[in-house]
């Protein structure tokens, strides 16, 4: 069973995942949360519906009460098995992935993701044993998605001041996944209350084959139409979903892409303008920005590894009201602990509103008192001999070593943190500086020659 990865499942179509492993995880699903009632969503790949409905026969099958949400984003379908009290939920995507791909992110009762150790693994014992035998009893199916999507809009606009928003153009491209019917929802709810933004779409209707190629705007080579449109349109700031809208990046008017740690920064602003003290989480890969931003809006800031069962328990161990991971990944206390992609932008555009500063200026000052290198991504044929050299090198020499997540070392004025990666068969290499673009240019250059590769 290859598509069980650490945290959800995934696979080639054909080889890894079809409708008959599809039913198989269902049933498992039900009798490992002893599920009676379920929130099942999909995204806007051609193979998801029928991925869906295996699993809602299957589900069915197990005596569940199966909520249907139709084509959805990830985080309605969490949404969603909170605020419903079902037993748990599940969304047929593939996220980022190629198109050949398919996958299914499963969460339990009041969207708290599932034990990788614990309930996924007994799912995947399960799945690999195929002994279910005739179905338990007799479920039933219901269709949710107006009345689901309406709730969710309004705890999405629960985020936000709108009598704070001041006339703001927004560029937003969704990639032809699943945010476009979604975001049209907010927006027009948006509309409704007098906010004054207006927006611009692109690559909004969702379209199984993705003609623009997979929406991944993490990925550099796919940033440049989005940065263009924006410049071309003269937009204040624009927004790029991801294939199931669980992440959202941003881009500046000048069509500049907001790497991660700085929009986490600005976030933690935001949250801490409007609850003075609170906690702020983030991830050990970039730090620096982030917690001088905590410290200087007078919040305390956490660190958690990386990875959303450890943001979302750190989350609920901490009562944080915000964390947020430089992978673009946003999580919120009043949201189950959950991360949305649509919380994100909205909140940036009240700041921007607040501070009457264009979203430039405000990472212009992040970015000159903390550069960074950005994630530099290394495949090597042995990980743990790269990081054995530059622990050697450098950790005699560090004021403070961290090794909750992968090895970092802080310096004087730069730090760097080097990790494993939880999804990939790579190295992952993040650098920063106190201010110094040379010196973050020389550290990276010398780490290079260690690592290799």
């Amino acid at each position: 069973m290859r598509c069980f990865k650490t945290y959800d499942i995934r696979g080639r179509l054909g080889t890894d995942l079809d409708a008959g492993i599809m039913a198989r995880i269902g049933r498992g699903f039900a009798r490992v949360m002893r599920a009676r009632r379920v929130v099942l969503g999909h995204d806007a790949r051609a193979s998801s519906p029928d991925l869906a409905e295996a699993l809602a026969g299957a589900l069915v099958a197990e005596g569940c009460e199966v909520l249907e949400l139709g084509l959805c984003g990830t985080e309605e379908v969490y949404f969603a098995t909170a605020h419903l009290q079902a037993c748990g939920g599940l969304c047929v995507t593939a996220s980022h992935n190629p198109i050949e791909d398919n996958g299914l992110k499963l969460v339990g009762r009041g969207a708290a993701p599932l034990d990788p150790e614990g309930e996924l693994a007994a799912i995947r014992r399960l799945v690999e044993a195929d002994a279910f035998g005739p179905g338990q009893r007799d479920g039933a199916r219901r269709r949710v998605a107006a009345d689901a999507r309406a709730a969710y809009v309004e705890r999405i606009l629960s985020f936000v001041a709108i009598d704070e928003l001041r006339p703001l153009r927004i560029l937003v491209n969704a990639g032809n996944g699943a945010a476009g019917p979604t975001f049209d929802a907010i927006a027009a709810a948006l509309a409704g209350r007098g906010a004054p933004l207006t927006f611009e779409r692109m690559n909004h209707a969702p379209d199984p084959s993705f003609p623009n190629g997979i929406p991944n705007p993490l990925l550099e080579a796919n940033r440049a139409p989005t940065a263009a449109a924006t410049r071309a349109l003269g937009a204040d700031f624009a927004v790029a979903w991801d294939g199931d809208f669980d992440r959202c990046f941003l881009f500046d008017r000048a069509g500049c892409f907001v790497e991660g740690e700085y929009v986490v920064a600005l976030l933690a602003e935001a949250f801490l303008a409007r609850d003075p003290g609170a906690t702020i989480v983030h991830d050990g890969r970039i730090t620096w920005a982030v917690q001088d931003a905590v410290a200087r809006h007078g919040g305390r800031a956490a660190q958690a590894r990386t990875g959303h069962v450890y943001f979302k328990a750190a989350l609920r161990a901490t009562g944080a009201v915000y964390g947020g991971e430089m992978s673009a990944h946003h999580y919120f206390r009043g949201f189950a602990c959950c991360d949305s992609g649509m919380i994100p932008w909205l909140l940036v555009a009240e700041l921007v509103s607040r501070t009457r500063r264009p979203l430039a200026d405000l990472v212009a000052e992040l970015r000159a008192a903390h550069p960074s290198s950005g994630e530099i991504n290394f495949r090597l044929p042995d990980p743990g001999a790269a990081i054995t050299r530059v622990r050697a090198a450098h950790a005699g020499k560090a004021l403070e070593i961290d090794e909750s997540d992968g090895l970092g070392l802080s310096f004087e004025d730069w730090r760097f943190n080097l990790r494993s990666s939880n999804t990939e068969p790579v190295l992952r290499l993040n650098v920063e500086t106190r201010g110094d673009p040379a010196l973050l240019a020389r550290q990276v250059a010398a780490l290079r020659g260690l690592i290799g590769g």
